[in-house]
């Protein structure tokens, strides 16, 4: 097996800054000083160590309030092209009865005082989103689980200044499947996401056109941005944690930025499109009696409907479920005690943690809807990956905020891959604190966890997956259509502190037999020397 190549890139690429991310420990201090305060805090609180109880329990308010369903963001076709506009923007908000009676919280938004609105395309449309940044510092915008070009793809390369715009355009050429998008400027990903910069884009194919599904957008089909905060005293948002890990974990949950949330059901089925948009917290979703009916993960349908006592996700994974209700009653989407594997003190990030999410109230009379079913794509067969045709296996290692001994660095390319080409990645967090791994541009299999066959909720295509420490998670992807060597797409943990102190590297596809980014001569001559 190989590890990845690390090659001396260029700095300064097109529509970037080289804004240092934030200082970060050394790994092998970091690990100490993390037990450490670990330690010292569950001492302070009472709890015992090792346990699973609660630093921050989630505090349960009222469910009273409607759920808001984030509108579908209107478009107009531009020359065969869809095209969207967004605006990222300061407002405020209460988030009564989180905060006081008639405090205001300062947020951030697209389109509005907080998230944004839900984009939707279906495969084969040419897409093109107009961003205009009106917020008083750079950002970007990033397609989560999108195939697109690098260049595209709003990461910390493409940040948008302040008063600046951007316009991305990219053919949508991937299965049906709920993704999302959100800010990713370098070093400051988890304030921005905190602040309320998230929205979700929706994908539709020729499998979900026919398929026996609900359908009717915020009415049984419909999104569930699940999001923790902690408030201060004045209202607004805590930004900055306690240095625990994994992060600022709230105590407030919201749902579409609404606390206490209450769906009106008018159908024996609905669908949940389940977001994690936390920046740290993972969550383990189950209802009181009966099981959830699983139909998608990160990047679309499942082979058939899949049902399940509970569905985990770490920060940035999504899942699809069908909840069956009955006329008259009431049920609560809850989150259960979440299991994070060999996590030192799992009470620390959030283990112990059990809450309640979502109520669902159903009518007394209820519309009918078909069981679950859909039929394979017309484009699966070119969708498929096979192992056999893996042509190279790299070995990616998570430790204090460095993969494979390296933070990120805007100028230095970790990997290059051919366009293509179909890769294993083997990939292991080597701490006891919990880790979640992201890769931009592609979908992947697990093909095993340990050698072992992954459990059936994580079979389907993924883009993010938890990783539980010690444990080597071999991830099967091929990299299509868009070669690029002088723009790179991001592999990081999706623990968004983690990400901004530095868990990232950088990957370019480049075409097949063309020198990588280690044998490109600079501009006046220098060469590119990789180690």
């Amino acid at each position: 097996m190989s590890a990845p190549a690390r090659t001396t890139a260029r700095r300064g690429w097109r529509g970037g800054r080289d804004r240092p991310p934030r200082p970060a420990v050394a790994p092998r201090a970091l690990a100490g000083a993390v037990a450490l305060a670990l330690g010292a805090a569950l001492v302070g609180c009472g709890a015992l160590p090792g346990s699973g109880a609660p630093l921050h329990p989630v505090v349960t308010h009222e469910f009273a309030q409607p759920l808001a369903i984030p509108p579908l963001a209107p478009s107009r076709l531009e020359d065969g092209v869809r095209v969207f506009a967004l605006e990222a923007r300061s407002g405020e908000r209460s988030f009564a009865p989180a905060t006081a009676p008639g405090a205001s919280t300062p947020t951030w938004g697209f389109d509005g005082d907080f998230l944004g609105p839900t984009l939707r395309a279906v495969r084969g449309e040419d897409v093109a989103v107009e961003v205009e940044n009106g917020l008083p510092e750079a950002t970007s915008v990033h397609w989560h689980g999108m195939h697109l070009p690098a260049a595209m793809d709003g990461g910390p390369h493409q940040e948008i200044p302040a008063g600046g715009s951007w316009r991305p355009a990219w053919t949508i050429d991937q299965p049906a499947a709920t993704l999302w998008y959100h800010p990713h400027p370098h070093g400051a990903t988890e304030t921005h996401v905190l602040r309320g910069l998230a929205g979700m884009f929706i994908l539709d194919d020729d499998r979900t056109a026919t398929a026996a599904l609900p359908s009717e957008y915020g009415v049984d089909d419909v999104p569930v941005i699940v999001q923790d905060r902690r408030f201060a005293d004045d209202g607004g948002f805590v930004l900055s944690g306690d240095g625990a890990e994994p992060g600022l974990l709230g105590d407030t949950v919201l749902v579409n930025g609404t606390v206490g949330p209450v769906h009106e059901v008018r159908r024996e089925r609905t669908r949940l499109r389940l977001l994690n948009a936390s920046t740290a917290r993972s969550y383990r979703f189950a209802l009181p009696d009966r099981p959830l009916t699983m139909i998608a993960g990160d990047g679309g349908l499942l082979d058939a409907p899949l049902p399940l006592d509970a569905i985990q996700l770490s920060p940035g994974e999504r899942a699809e479920v069908i909840v069956e209700m009955r006329a008259g009653e009431t049920l609560r989407l809850r989150s259960e005690a979440v299991e994070l594997g060999g996590v030192l003190l799992p009470g620390a990030s959030g283990g112990g943690d059990a809450f309640d999410v979502l109520e669902l109230r159903a009518a007394e009379t209820l519309e009918p809807s078909p069981e679950p079913t859909w039929e394979p794509s017309a484009h699966a067969e070119a969708d498929a990956l096979h192992e056999t045709d893996a042509v190279e296996t790299r070995e990616f290692e998570l430790n204090g905020r460095e993969i494979n001994g390296e933070r990120m660095d805007l100028g230095r390319i970790d990997a290059a891959v051919e366009l293509g080409a179909t890769e294993l990645w083997a990939v292991r967090s080597t701490q006891a604190i919990p880790h979640s791994f992201h890769v931009h541009d592609v979908q992947f299999r697990i093909l095993s966890v340990d050698g072992a066959a992954p459990p059936p909720e994580l079979a389907g295509r993924k883009d993010t997956v938890l990783l539980e420490p010690q444990r080597r998670y071999l991830l099967l992807m091929r990299f299509d259509d868009y070669a690029d060597p002088d723009h790179p797409y991001m592999f990081h943990c999706h623990m968004l502190l983690h990400e901004d102190e530095g868990m990232m590297g950088q990957f370019v596809v480049i075409a097949p037999g063309a020198p990588g980014p280690r044998d490109r001569q600079d501009p006046d001559g220098g060469a590119h020397h990789g180690r």
